[in-house]
């Protein structure tokens, strides 16, 4: 039923082992005019958790009078800035409202600092994208996976007008993504709503084949003939191999330079891996053997680079399963600048490791060692 941050607040907050403390430290880091809270609720027979923001005793949603004040963008980042929460938890707020800023700034044609918003909005999406952000700081995931997302068809009306769905902002937060529209006429995606999954989703797509150990139920404010709720399954997925392609020829009359440029070529060709190892041949000449590692739809382009590059009479195939660990990377701001850092798990693991690169430029500028610059990153 698409995406709202407080569904996805409410959902999360099922799957958070004390979910009332965590309100009160939500609530506690918010404005004295924002509340936060949280009800059992039913939709169409299915239980869930309802959450509530009211701003100056006011909901988001409700029809807004002048009397309504007006915020800058930047006003908003000052607050977030100064959030009483992780550091991780703040800053993905703050990333989270910068990609709706940047969309609104699109949709108005007018710079990002020149944007405004009323400030019953601004409070209410804040508590929204800082709840979700903190129960995902806290819950950790290894890794998100979301359905394609429902958006709803019709129009939908805005502090700007009647809109068409999903609205402009909304859109364009979802660029790249698979969405659909569904039978049901209204906004079932909310611009809150797309930022938050485009930010915290790895991939979208079917669910994969996984272990549930538990559900949370976020349920929306109105009703649908279709129960008005956001589902999120946390477990563990499962670890699945590929099939790959071992390559393998012997070589004795070849240059270091000959090997390289070889070895060199299958990489950029797309090979997963090449590499040599010394061996004895026959009338005990020393000789090497070179294994090209690649996915069988490589083969033929493998084995044509093999015979034209390399003085082989003959290659062998091998098939190999293959397990891997999943990679993926981030840049973290330090002193020093940003340094990537790569990260790997499955099958039980995880563990991260800073870019050589970005440790060498570390090294060279304070005239110290890579040893030594790693410390100086707490690694």
């Amino acid at each position: 039923m698409g995406a709202a941050g407080d569904m996805l607040t409410a959902a999360l907050l099922e799957l958070h082992p004390e979910p009332e403390e965590l309100l009160r430290r939500l609530n506690a880091a918010l404005p004295d005019s924002v509340r936060v809270s949280a009800q059992a609720g039913e939709k169409r027979g299915i239980t869930g958790t309802h959450v509530r923001v009211v701003v100056d005793g006011e909901e988001e949603g409700h029809e807004h009078g002048a009397h309504h004040a007006h915020t800058s963008i930047e006003k908003i980042f000052e607050r977030i800035d100064a959030l009483p929460v992780s550091e991780r938890a703040r800053r993905s707020t703050r990333e989270v409202y910068e990609r709706i800023a940047e969309a609104e700034s699109r949709v108005h044609g007018r710079p990002v600092g020149n944007i405004h918003l009323h400030e019953l909005g601004s409070l209410d999406a804040l508590a929204d994208i800082l709840g979700v952000c903190m129960l995902m700081d806290e819950l950790a995931p290894g890794r998100v996976l979301a359905s394609p997302v429902r958006v709803g068809c019709g129009e939908v009306k805005c502090a700007h007008g009647w809109m068409p769905v999903p609205a402009p902002a909304t859109e364009l937060l979802l660029r790249g993504v698979p969405i659909y529209a569904g039978e049901i006429r209204g906004e079932l995606c909310t611009p809150t709503g797309a930022a938050l999954l485009t930010y915290f989703a790895d991939e979208f797509g079917p669910m994969p084949v996984m272990r549930v150990e538990k559900s949370g139920y976020g349920l929306g404010t109105k009703d649908f003939e279709t129960a008005n709720a956001l589902r999120i399954l946390q477990g563990e997925t499962e670890e699945q191999g590929d099939r790959v392609l071992e390559l393998v020829c012997n070589l004795d009359d070849m240059t270091p330079e000959a090997l390289g440029f070889v070895q060199e070529l299958l990489l950029s060709q797309g090979a997963l891996d090449v590499y040599t190892t010394g061996i004895g041949m026959k009338k005990n000449r020393p000789g090497i053997m070179l294994t090209c590692m690649c996915r069988e739809e490589q083969r033929d382009e493998m084995l044509e680079s093999l015979f034209r590059h390399t003085t082989t009479l003959g290659v062998r195939e091998y098939r190999c399963a293959r397990y891997t660990l999943r990679r993926s990377e981030r840049s973290v701001e330090t002193p020093f600048g940003p340094v990537r850092v790569k990260r790997s798990e499955g099958w039980g693991v995880c563990r991260e490791k800073a870019e050589y690169e970005d440790l060498a430029r570390i090294a060279r500028e304070q005239g110290i060692s890579l040893k030594e610059a790693e410390a100086l990153l707490g690694r």
